[in-house]
């Protein structure tokens, strides 16, 4: 059976992604995985629905939170220890959403703003997050009591899977006719809504699973670290992943994912630099909204639509 072009080009991504870990620092990379997954989880609000959260850093922070308090202080399995981050993750976005929802452009962006603002002075001063110092040393333990997660390439495989499910999900959700319902809400609104459909219900449904896999990307980047910080749930969280969604190309499948790595290439070349970092990512975040308006794969994707393939 001949496979297409598009199933070719997937399978050429997924074994990169196996075997760089042999050539690139593994915890590098997963930092990378779970701020692709971040920036994807964000761009199914933003690219898909139209809607600008600058508030998402306190799902990815939050999730991140009590899966490390979970497996630290009450000992939990990594993966039970991910499902109550997750579970957290979502019931803050069904909270937020259902207060965020029923505004508009900026007023929404500025809502979830202000609760996320609100949900960092939490974190700031809540027991369980021990305020600056954060929660360090979180044990990794044993996924599923079989694999070892202090193994580089065991924990660094499962993150690569945890983020293609992940993408999986997220490419199923936008395909499906629950997907182009969000586009048609994107794209105009008002008649979406003369078509009978409960627009704030959609929006709502689309904000939460945006919250849950944004929580899966903060958890799994807790244990990758065994550390939560207030870093993830402040709002430079929440600006870093509008930059990466728009850098790589929002509304595209593997845009948030580029846009993510390019960010913390950046981050980790220019470490030494000091407070000079979020300059030059300014400067070039700059420079590509000029040279490629859509973003770098948004920007590319109709060379690769004529060779049969979607990105």
């Amino acid at each position: 059976m001949q496979l297409s072009r598009q199933t070719l080009f997937t399978l050429a991504l997924l074994l990169i992604g196996l075997v760089l870990p042999h050539f690139v620092y593994p915890v590098f990379l997963m930092k990378g995985l779970c701020f692709a997954l971040f920036a994807s989880a964000f761009d199914l609000l933003l690219g898909h629905v139209g809607l600008l959260s600058f508030g998402h850093a306190m799902f990815f922070g939050f999730a991140g939170y009590v899966t490390a308090h979970a497996a630290r202080e009450w000992a939990l399995s990594p993966e039970l220890s991910i499902l109550l981050g997750v579970l957290t993750a979502t019931l803050l976005g069904l909270v937020t959403g259902w207060l965020a929802i029923r505004r508009q452009g900026i007023y929404f962006a500025m809502v979830t703003l202000a609760l996320a603002q609100m949900m960092y002075f939490v974190a700031v001063e809540a027991p369980f997050t021990h305020g600056e110092d954060g929660i360090q040393g979180v044990p990794r333990g044993l996924l599923f009591g079989l694999i070892p997660l202090n193994d580089p390439l065991a924990i660094y495989y499962t993150v690569l899977a945890i983020f293609v499910l992940g993408l999986a999900l997220i490419h199923r959700v936008v395909q499906s006719p629950f997907g182009q319902v969000l586009k048609a809400i994107r794209d105009n609104e008002p008649r979406a809504i003369s078509l009978g459909y409960r627009v704030d219900q959609y929006k709502l449904l689309a904000f939460v699973l945006s919250a849950g896999i944004s929580g899966l990307a903060g958890s799994v980047k807790a244990l990758v670290f065994q550390l939560a910080s207030l870093t993830d749930v402040h709002w430079h969280a929440s600006g870093e992943v509008v930059l990466m969604t728009l850098l790589g190309g929002g509304g595209t499948l593997f845009g948030p994912t580029l846009g993510a790595f390019v960010v913390v290439i950046i981050q980790n070349s220019l470490a030494e630099a000091g407070s000079w970092v979020t300059i030059i990512q300014g400067a070039i975040f700059v420079l590509c909204v000029l040279a490629f308006r859509r973003g770098i794969v948004g920007t590319l994707s109709p060379w690769f639509a004529k060779i049969g393939i979607k990105v």
